[in-house]
């Protein structure tokens, strides 16, 4: 038998908390009595440890609650905790009600969480099962994403109505991390862009005497397409997992519950301003991303070819124009917009522990990825069917 009397801290009453072990056949039943509380936490963990380590049992335990005269959080986490050890020491557990029905209730809960959030192991599906699990999931997915969508629109004039729903404080911090962190690494994907573009161009027209067409191509290139594009999945790979990765562990840390206990609304006070500041970062960082494309096409030029500084300004000047920078510029607010929703979208849907962070984020990552390839294409289509 185990008896482990403890003394309260800060001079409170002396209060007694013990764990007892009988055995009773090839069953162990483990008694707590006593009061398993905030208050006598210390005593607690210390009488869990002692039962644990002089334990002996090969067969079923079984936890009886008729002796525990209080409990609250603390101490339902740390008995369900301590089933959980013994679980994995290869015993088998039992929870005894007894007529304690509140102490019966805390430790399942405790219990049933963390069953939800332990990782399932993965099920090795054929090509057909998988291709009709997909399908299947295709409806509720849809689904779930408009609504998501709808959420965010009705936020927009709620915004407007009530101010103080928008945590308008984080947008100092975020034009920072969104677009001033990002700023290098877009202008130098768009230089190397524009290196590409013009080393090709030489290749390629170079065959037929025609490079003097050569700032023209960069030009358009990168003003009607590429500029955003490049500068959209940038934001998408860098941003977009920073953003899916902040709210997947307030979500896991119940940051997020905590707001929504308070009255918040979640979607106002969270994804309003990070959307907001991807509309206005992603259309400035292609504008600036335009710039060095256009320099690193120079370069290229220059390298390559007997082409002049100046004949290759002369040359693209006539192309730089409203309609062509306006083309492309038209559809970047729309680039930012996919790239905020989905990484919101998939930081909020986070559960469990680390383990979903990373994969939401990389979650985020790809579908941003692939909606700002799908936006792109169809604005492309969209004006092309124009003549614009």
């Amino acid at each position: 038998m185990i008896c482990l009397p403890e003394r309260e801290l800060h001079n409170r009453p002396r209060m007694s908390v013990a764990i007892r072990a009988e055995a009773d056949g090839e069953r162990t039943r483990l008694v707590p009595a006593g009061n398993f509380d905030l208050a006598h936490a210390g005593a607690v963990v210390r009488a869990v440890e002692q039962a644990e380590r002089d334990l002996i049992a090969s067969g079923d335990v079984d936890l009886h609650l008729s002796a525990v005269e209080r409990i609250d959080g603390s101490g339902a986490v740390l008995l369900a905790r301590l089933m959980n050890r013994l679980e994995a020491r290869g015993l088998r557990t039992r929870l005894i009600d007894d007529q304690n029905h509140h102490a019966f209730r805390l430790i399942t809960l405790y219990r049933e969480r963390r069953a939800e959030a332990r990782p399932q192991p993965p099920r090795i599906r054929s090509l057909v099962a998988q291709l009709g699990f997909v399908g299947a999931a295709m409806p509720d997915r849809l689904s779930g994403a408009l609504d998501f969508v709808g959420q965010a629109a009705a936020a927009v004039p709620r915004a407007f109505v009530s101010p103080r729903s928008v945590d308008w404080s984080s947008l100092p911090r975020l034009m920072q991390s969104i677009c001033a962190d990002a700023l290098p690494v877009a202008c130098a994907a768009n230089l190397l862009i524009g290196l590409i573009i013009g080393f090709l161009g030489v290749s390629q027209l170079g065959r037929f005497g025609a490079e003097v067409y050569l700032p023209e191509l960069v030009v358009i290139a990168q003003f009607r397409e590429l500029g955003p594009l490049i500068t959209a999945l940038v934001v998408a790979g860098r941003s977009g997992a920073g953003l899916a990765s902040e709210l997947a562990t307030m979500q896991v840390s119940e940051e997020i519950d905590a707001l929504r206990s308070m009255g918040f609304n979640v979607v106002s006070w969270l994804v309003v301003p990070r959307c907001l500041v991807l509309l206005a970062t992603v259309p400035l960082l292609t504008w600036i991303g335009d710039v060095f494309a256009l320099t690193g096409g120079l370069l290229a030029t220059i390298v390559s070819t007997d082409m002049t500084p100046r004949a290759y300004l002369l040359g693209a000047e006539p192309f730089i124009t409203v309609p062509n920078f306006l083309n492309g510029m038209i559809k970047t607010p729309f680039l930012g917009l996919v790239i905020g929703l989905i990484a919101c979208k998939q930081g909020l849907a986070a559960r469990g522990g680390a383990a979903a962070v990373g994969a939401r984020s990389t979650s985020a990552v790809v579908m941003a990825m692939f909606g700002v390839i799908v936006t792109s294409a169809l604005f492309t289509l969209f004006l092309t069917l124009l003549g614009i």
